[in-house]
């Protein structure tokens, strides 16, 4: 049966009733969901891995690592640690609020959410998100992408399974679909997908006034930055497998690489050896490698990489009939060039040479555009690669590495401006999902006139007094 606004407005109706009836607010009862689900995804494990291989050509070991084993560690986290997460603080209210000296903080869900989910990661950053929801308490819409149909009906199939609609619903269709969802009075909204869709998604939602977190690629790509100190060989290979990952459909992938020139020729070499030890000669035709998510995803590549033909060093061909499309190196490529002005979400690496010794010109212009949603920095100077960092503007990154801080337990996956706002993961995720709600709790007895008429300057100088 297709998702109809009646139908839309039915479920969440249902959903709003089902909150409030309390059910979801014991931390034991989230518990159990969130284990529940757990054994679902565990249970479906091939169904899921399937569904990628259909849908995105993943390989079961990529599959495995960027989507299922991400996504039960995440969960995993959350069981382990919610009760201390929900557990209400408790503050001295000061003494300028004698006798009532206590104060709760009480973290309350925020009712029915919304998670509309993009292609790249069809169970991470949809079931991976739902766990946040769960945990702190809510129920859930999730409205997946139309472009990975079969990893919809398998996470359908998921949820269904271990719980009503009533509780999460799974919502699929195109971007008509999604709007009709966005036209509802949802309690909290959380996006994933590109800033174009994420300014749209705000504006609809702000006619509700809900709250909103926002995932986003970010709007000129992420840079990579190589020091002509760094382990060149090292970089060249982590970088490469990184942007074969999904076939760089990554929001956290590297975009572009800067290069300082004295080393860019040994590492656009060391780069091509990694492509090749990595995947081989032929990498369309190496079942290992994914696919593009479809045939406008893959027109876009190809057209964009004959732009740039006569500096293509590596790479540059494909198979439109499999939708795979080689890893490419285009090199050189200015700063200022339109290539390195956009998120790619694709296979082509631009490769811009810098002289180091004007490295803090090429930081100017990267924190001139938008914020990225990473950085990844490779040098010997670990002191200078942190000044960077703590300077710099961006959701997440790495020195000396890829990809991996958004494994790290306990810290929060997040991006800045047009890569995002809000951050989840651990018990960031559960803090974006609740609402911390302060609650003073009063005495009736030795209450002092202070704050009463009428005033005078005695209460005046004991008000003062207390507040200081």
């Amino acid at each position: 049966m297709s998702w109809t606004r009646e139908r839309i407005e039915e479920t969440l109706e249902r959903q709003r009733k089902y909150f409030r009836t309390g059910a979801t607010l014991d931390a034991d009862f989230r518990i159990r969901q969130l284990k529940r689900l757990r054994v679902s995804i565990q249970i479906h494990e091939k169904e899921i891995q399937k569904a990628l291989e259909l849908d995105l050509g993943r390989h079961e070991a990529e599959g495995y690592f960027c989507d299922i084993g991400s996504t039960l560690m995440e969960i995993n986290e959350i069981i382990r640690s919610l009760k201390k997460w929900a557990k209400p603080e408790t503050h001295f209210s000061g003494i300028t609020c004698f006798p009532s000296i206590i104060t709760k903080v009480y973290k309350m869900p925020y009712g029915t959410t919304l998670i509309v989910s993009p292609f790249n990661f069809p169970f991470l950053l949809s079931l991976g998100v739902l766990a946040a929801s769960i945990a702190g308490g809510n129920t859930a819409m999730i409205k997946t992408s139309s472009k990975t149909p079969n990893c919809t009906r398998v996470l359908r199939k998921v949820t269904e399974e271990v719980f009503s609609e009533e509780y999460v619903a799974v919502v699929d269709g195109g971007h008509d679909t999604a709007d009709m969802c966005l036209e509802q009075r949802f309690d909290k909204i959380f996006y994933t997908g590109s800033p174009e869709v994420g300014k749209h998604i705000l504006k609809m939602a702000s006619d509700n006034l809900t709250p909103v977190a926002l995932e986003l690629g970010g709007e000129n790509g992420n840079w990579c930055i190589v020091r002509k100190d760094a382990d060149v060989k090292d970089a060249a290979r982590k970088i490469a497998f990184f942007k074969m990952c999904n076939s760089g459909q990554i929001c956290i992938n590297v975009n572009q690489v800067a290069v300082a020139e004295e080393i860019a020729e040994e590492f656009v070499e060391e780069l091509k050896n990694a492509f090749l030890s990595q995947i081989g000669g032929n990498a369309p035709e190496n079942p290992e490698y994914p696919r593009l998510v479809s045939a406008d995803a893959y027109r876009k590549c190809a057209q964009e990489a004959e732009e740039y033909r006569d500096r293509i060093v590596y790479g540059g061909y494909g198979n439109e009939h499999k939708l795979k499309y080689s890893p490419t190196v285009i090199y050189p490529v200015d700063i200022e060039e339109s290539i390195v002005k956009h998120e790619l979400f694709n296979p082509l690496l631009p490769v811009v040479p810098f002289k180091d010794d004007q490295i803090d010109d090429v930081l100017d212009k990267i924190a001139d555009r938008e914020h990225g949603l990473a950085l990844y920095i490779f040098t010997k100077d670990i002191r200078w690669a942190k000044k960077v960092m703590q300077t710099q503007q961006f959701g997440g990154g790495c020195i000396n590495e890829v990809c991996l801080h958004l494994m790290v337990k306990g810290v929060p996956f997040n991006g800045t401006g047009h890569s995002g706002m809000g951050a989840y993961h651990g018990e960031w995720g559960y803090r974006e999902f609740t609402h911390p709600q302060t609650v003073l709790i009063g005495s009736s007895r030795f209450n002092l006139a202070l704050r009463e008429h009428p005033y005078s300057s005695r209460k005046l100088k004991l008000l003062k007094l207390f507040e200081k």
